[in-house]
């Protein structure tokens, strides 16, 4: 110990002698106009003990500072008396701060006296996460801070007042932890360090209590905004950027601040409590910045309310005249509409007109005139509509100053499955020969210009008992049988919630999923997108086992708990490639847009669909837990014999060996998620998914119900740059590049899903058709050995897909 101390004064002592060899004629004249170098004061731990920190801060080659303080319990600590060690001098610059910045300045060594305190946290980094992530304050650190030895602080205070005496640019908010002036780096000197105590001796800033309860209360009414504190946080010193975004930088300020200033919360959460006292210190230190900071509040309070988007009741819902009207005189008081010949109405809703000329397709129609005030008139446009585009036209209304609100609702499916008996004879064929030959069964239905041709049911809905014998007269199919649909939840359920939350304006696939997901951070989670999850481009792998121990990312990511699931989901699931670095088609993805839906609504995302979108539309038997709501399992088209067990081939917690009917299938939903999830879960008919895919041919609502907006339809089903097979999680026809799902007919337009359970479906808007085939494919007996084994039902064209596809397509296109 004595040689590192000997060192130290040699060095002195050489900077002595230059100073005395210097003989030049210099005269002092004092400027005014100067200051001291030194304007902070950093306070640190070592992390280490004593001896390791002498090691570590006087050995060349190492860090520095300008003062150590022991600790009186160190074991490596030799001396029976605490004292300060000074290891550089104040005058000269010390290596302590590294890469910083506080109140405007960067790189604060020059600017800075550092004091380092032997103190020692335990800190531990999960096993089961990524090392990529290197945040002091991410949700994969575990730290343990211990308290300072009192007489350290006692020290401590005595050096700090002495060197405020000598430095006196450093002001009371000039005086950090190390962690206010590097947050994404450091965490030191902790949150016991007691920076309260050091402000009561004078040393340091800290609020007034009754300042902070006056903000305190203030936001507990009307928080302010993010981007608020984010320059709150930027006025008192951090180093911190405007995003609006709970971003990784963001969450790191605010725990070294909560460290700093509430240490008994440090949450990294911008809650009104961390507001209050940021504002109570501004309103202390910095009065000439805290008026714009307020008036910038109240106007961000006055517009605070979010802009409600109503969707319309119908393709045309409008008041003629047109309250914003264009300057070229002909483009005012016209729309346009999609009907079928024969088919279509009008409904005029009057408010103060006695008269207008209404034009369907440039025929005006003979309706009954004066209008009345505040009554309603009905008229059907079967004389006037065509297959496709049709337009409206309104003109001179009387008085000048009256107007009508006039509706026209989307197309809505009729029947015509009787007349078409034998035009799909070929498809028949195919599907009656599959069910000869062993496949379980099927529902069909085709869906054209408006029309149901084709609503067909096939083979049974249930052949096993529970073990697998098969039952002595099996469960036929019929045409109202319930199923599973699997993955195509993640179009029929989620996507239609996040088409449904764009169209109101509640959503933006381009901003990150932390924005409405705060929780999701750490190992590059800040960069993803909504829209990377929604083109499986995220960078994670295809799916999480959850529901087993031996899943491939240990024990510790096993769960059949729904809230550890989330947690594990938003915090812990680790990327197996960079973002945009490759596609993988992935469930993760679409679980955590399924909670992003609950997130932004509020509620389940069962409720959510089932009552904001299935119910208004009259579907009533498309819902996630059908035995939790009323069904039972005669309803259900059968899937796996033997539970999830493949034919008693795995094992884990709790499966479930009995022939599954009203009970998704999916494990990861099932035990994982309650039965709730974003990537499967949902059970529906052939009939309601028709209404639905209807609805999208539409290009957004159905009846007097729009549930989507044309743009927002066109941008999730537009081709993604990478890969044209992918839009916003509908998969594409792509110029035939998925013939095994969308067969060789299908325009480039064509979208739809599949699912594992045995369901597709296609939604071809060129050719204004759409194809649902749901079966039970999985409902079948599992050939092979332990590790190489298929569902002989996946083995039949039926249970492929692309046959039957291609076949109805020539049945359509061949007319």
């Amino acid at each position: 110990m004595q040689w590192h101390w000997k060192k130290i004064l040699v060095h002195v002592g050489l900077g002595t002698s230059l100073l005395s060899c210097s003989l030049l004629p210099i005269e002092q004249m004092q400027s005014h106009n100067y200051s001291h170098r030194v304007k902070f004061l950093v306070m640190h731990f070592t992390a280490i003990d004593y001896e390791k920190s002498v090691t570590a801060l006087v050995d060349e080659g190492g860090l520095s500072s300008h003062y150590l303080i022991p600790e009186r319990f160190d074991t490596s600590y030799p001396d029976d008396k605490l004292k300060i060690l000074q290891l550089v001098d104040e005058n000269e610059r010390a290596w302590h701060a590294g890469s910083s910045f506080w109140q405007g300045r960067e790189e604060l060594n020059d600017q800075s006296i550092g004091i380092e305190i032997v103190n020692v946290p335990t800190c531990k980094r999960a096993k089961t996460t990524s090392n990529t992530s290197k945040t002091e304050h991410g949700v994969n650190r575990l730290c343990l801070f211990p308290d300072y030895d009192p007489k350290q602080i006692e020290l401590l205070i005595e050096l700090s007042k002495q060197i405020l005496e000598r430095n006196p640019d450093i002001s009371p908010t000039g005086i950090v932890g190390h962690s206010d002036i590097a947050p994404s780096r450091k965490n030191d000197p902790g949150p016991r360090f007691p920076w309260y105590q050091l402000y009561k001796a004078g040393i340091g800033a800290w609020y007034d209590n009754d300042t902070i309860n006056h903000y305190w209360q203030m936001f507990n009414d009307a928080p302010p905004s993010l981007t608020l504190v984010q320059r709150a946080l930027r006025v008192y010193g951090y180093g911190i950027t405007e995003t609006g975004q709970l971003d990784q930088s963001t969450l790191d300020t605010v725990s070294a601040f909560q460290m700093h200033f509430l240490p008994w919360t440090v949450t990294g959460q911008p809650d009104s409590k961390t507001a209050a006292a940021l504002f109570a210190l501004v309103d202390k230190y910095f009065p000439n910045k805290l008026q714009g900071l307020m008036a910038r509040y109240q106007k961000e309070k006055i517009v605070k309310p979010d802009t409600v988007v109503n969707l319309s009741h119908g393709q045309i819902d409008k008041v003629f005249p047109e309250v914003d009207r264009s300057s070229r005189q002909w483009v005012n008081d016209r729309a346009l509409f999609k009907a079928y010949k024969g088919r279509g109405e009008i409904i005029i809703d009057n408010v103060d007109a006695e008269s207008a000329d209404i034009f369907v397709n440039g025929q005006k129609l003979n309706i009954t005139q004066p209008f009345k005030p505040y009554q309603r008139y009905q008229y059907s446009l079967s004389r006037r509509t065509r297959n496709g585009e049709n337009t409206l036209r309104v003109e001179n209304i009387l008085p000048e100053d009256g107007s009508l609100n006039i509706k026209i609702p989307y197309p809505r499916l009729i029947d015509a499955s009787a007349k078409n008996t034998t035009r799909f004879s070929e498809v028949d064929e195919l599907i009656n020969e599959d069910i000869k030959q062993g496949f379980p069964g099927a529902v069909l239905m085709v869906i054209k210009d408006g029309k149901i041709l084709k609503h067909s049911a096939y083979g049974v809905a249930r052949k096993y008992a529970d073990g697998g014998a098969l039952l002595t007269q099996a469960v036929p199919m019929t045409t109202d049988t319930i199923f599973d649909l699997a993955s195509n939840t993640k179009m029929f359920a989620t996507n239609l919630a996040l088409m449904k939350l764009m169209s109101e304006q509640k959503l933006d696939v381009t901003k990150p999923v932390g924005f409405y997901l705060p929780e999701y951070r750490g190992q590059g989670r800040e960069t993803r997108l909504v829209e990377d999850l929604l083109t499986h481009t995220a960078g994670y792998a295809p799916q999480v086992r959850f529901f087993t121990k031996d899943n491939n990312l240990g024990p510790n990511f096993y769960s059949q708990n729904t809230e550890r699931t989330k947690r594990l989901l938003l915090t812990k699931v680790p990327f197996t490639a960079a973002r945009n670095a490759k596609r993988m088609y992935s469930d993760t993805d679409y679980m955590l847009l399924g909670m992003l839906v609950e997130r932004i609504t509020g509620t389940s995302l069962d409720t959510y669909v089932e009552q904001q979108i299935y119910r208004p539309l009259g579907i009533t038997h498309t819902v996630f837990n059908p035995l939790q709501k009323g069904f039972s399992k005669q309803q259900f088209a059968a899937t796996e014999i033997h539970g999830t067990s493949r034919g008693k081939r795995v094992e884990h917690d709790n499966i479930r060996t009995y022939v599954l009917q009203g009970e998704v299938h999916d494990e990861k939903a099932f035990y994982s998620l309650g039965g709730v999830a974003g990537h499967a879960g949902l059970f529906s008919t052939a009939k309601e998914i028709g209404v639905l895919t209807q609805l999208l041919l539409n290009r957004g609502g159905y009846g007097e119900k729009q549930v989507v907006k044309q743009g927002v339809l066109d941008l999730f089903v537009k081709p993604d740059e990478g890969d044209g097979t992918f839009g916003l999680g509908w998969r594409r026809a792509s110029n035939g590049n998925l013939k095994w799902h969308f067969g060789p007919y299908a325009s480039p337009s064509a979208y739809g899903h599949t699912g594992w359970t045995g369901t597709v479906t296609v939604i071809d808007p060129q050719h204004d058709l759409a194809i649902i085939l749901l079966t039970n494919a999985r409902h079948s007996q599992i050939e092979g050995d332990d590790k190489h084994y298929e569902f002989s039902g996946k083995k039949f064209e039926t249970g492929k897909y692309g046959s039957v596809v291609s076949l109805v397509y020539e049945a359509v296109l061949n007319k």
